[in-house]
């Protein structure tokens, strides 16, 4: 059997390449643990042992648990480290070919959107964007991507402000104005709590953005034959748009993992936290979020903050998490998945230190609510739902032209305007899923550097930025993954 592997001198445990006493990804003690004390893995404590660990026994839920982890560093602390690393990757200015939008905005797709703006008029855009494209109309436009429907379950029965009603007024005009997409409509019932009026006005450019209600059109059936008519007239106007050569600073990408396993840590999250770093130096942004997935890693963020203010907003998230979940009755500690949990993850502190990861090692210079707009280059914070379809509805909402998507257990996710790639942690799974997968990061494992494999993941962004069909998009994916994150009361 192959050694397992140790990530730090100071590590209580070691990783299982293959199967051994348990599963290729779990753990097993490097010596004795007493019941009580700290478990290391990173150099970082995942837990404590709730019982006395033998060396060599497996490390994971039956004996390791859950505890306190105290905020131990001083915002900034690694901030020269973190810049250090920044300029470490400078160099000739990479390029992509995409859409070039009013207002300096590039777009890697092509898409007409058709925007709910309440749970009511869901079928009508869903039903009018199925039978545009069962009909062939997008045929003779071949500079456009398709009818993207945003349907979602909101909308009304909410407050008209606050928290909530802002978080889904940001998601319905970051995918309207996205720059991905060329033209939208937003259709409502007409009666709703979140009006087609405000919405335009609060996105200001008129030429680009309709609406229309199904109460003034005259019923469903009226509304989905105008919703066509009006995506016809649209069609060669957007067309008429090419791909043109555009700088790497341009690009937001959305740093994303889900159903994560014990490799997730070693082989993709990392190699995507180069990549990440890569693209930084260029002057990118990459949106870090998932804040429910980043809790007892904070600390990693915090110390590499920009400026002390961005390192408070952070840490107020994290509060505000805290606060979150205690009144509903659950705590940080129960996001790992039965399949995280199967596939070697035992705590959220031992998964978080691995999907902190994804970000690299650059300085953090801002902190988003849900949803708003990305602005700084290098990395960004995105408070977000550790579930998946939210908060990739957030980072897109946000501008996002493509999400990269770390997976160790599998994923058939995918995503519209923005397109997603997937990497598998492990070369299992890029064999047993071929369809999904777009690379395999399991060769980190055999001997492939992170530096080699993160240039070829910088390599596979930017030719899905210049048009390259992602896994996903051959699939068809991406119609049902819009998933706004509702806050607040519904009423």
């Amino acid at each position: 059997m192959a050694e397992p592997m140790v990530l730090h001198p100071e590590d209580s445990v070691a990783i299982l390449t293959e199967r051994g006493i348990a599963s290729a990804g779990h753990k097993i003690a490097r010596r004795g643990v007493a019941k009580g004390a700290a478990v290391l893995k990173y150099g970082q404590i995942i837990g404590y042992a709730t019982e006395d660990i033998a060396e060599g026994a497996h490390v994971h839920s039956h004996n390791l648990g859950f505890g306190a982890h105290p905020n131990r560093v001083r915002p900034g602390e690694a901030l020269a480290a973190a810049q250090a690393a920044l300029d470490l990757w400078r160099g000739p200015e990479l390029a992509f070919q995409g859409y070039h939008r009013d207002g300096g905005q590039v777009g890697t797709r092509n898409y007409i959107a058709l925007v709910a703006t309440v749970n009511c008029s869901a079928t009508v855009i869903r039903r009018a964007a199925d039978e545009l494209t069962r009909e062939g109309t997008l045929d003779a436009f071949p500079n456009v991507d398709g009818v993207a429907a945003f349907a979602h379950g909101s909308g009304c029965g909410m407050a008209d402000s606050g928290e909530g009603f802002r978080a889904l007024s940001r998601v319905l005009t970051g995918h309207a104005g996205h720059p991905n997409v060329g033209a939208a409509l937003f259709v409502g019932l007409g009666c709703e709590v979140m009006q087609i009026a405000r919405m335009k006005q609060e996105l200001g450019a008129a030429a680009r953005f309709h609406g229309l209600t199904i109460q003034e059109t005259g019923g469903t059936r009226a509304t989905i034959d105008a919703i066509k008519a009006k995506v016809r007239a649209l069609l060669p106007e957007v067309n008429a748009i090419t791909r043109a050569p555009a700088p790497a600073s341009a690009l937001r990408i959305g740093l994303q993992c889900g159903g994560s396993d014990g490799f997730s840590g070693i082989t993709a999250n990392p190699a995507l936290g180069l990549a990440s770093d890569m693209l930084a130096a260029q002057g990118a942004a990459v949106v870090l979020s998932e804040t429910s997935e980043i809790y007892g890693a904070e600390d990693l963020l915090i110390a590499r903050a920009a400026t002390p203010e961005v390192a408070e907003q952070l840490m107020q998230k994290i509060r505000w998490w805290e606060d979150y979940t205690a009144r509903n009755g659950a705590t940080l500690d129960n996001n790992p998945s039965p399949g995280n949990k199967a596939g070697g993850l035992t705590t959220i502190l031992e998964k978080s230190l691995g999907a902190v990861s994804k970000g690299g090692r650059t300085p953090l210079n801002a902190v988003l609510d849900y949803g708003a707009p990305i602005t700084a280059p290098g990395l960004t914070f995105m408070d977000t739902p550790g579930y998946d379809p939210a908060s990739v509805t957030g980072q897109i909402a946000g501008g996002a032209q493509l999400i990269v998507f770390t997976t160790g257990r599998g994923s058939a996710f995918g995503s519209k305007p923005a397109p997603t790639l997937k990497l598998a942690t492990n070369s299992k799974l890029f064999a047993a899923m071929p369809d999904d997968m777009d690379l395999d990061c399991g060769d980190v494992l055999t001997g492939v550097s992170l530096e080699d494999k993160a240039r070829q993941i910088v390599a596979l962004i930017l030719a899905a930025a210049s048009g390259q069909a992602t896994k996903s998009e051959a699939l068809g994916l991406g119609d049902h993954e819009f998933v706004p994150w509702q806050i607040g009361a519904t009423l």
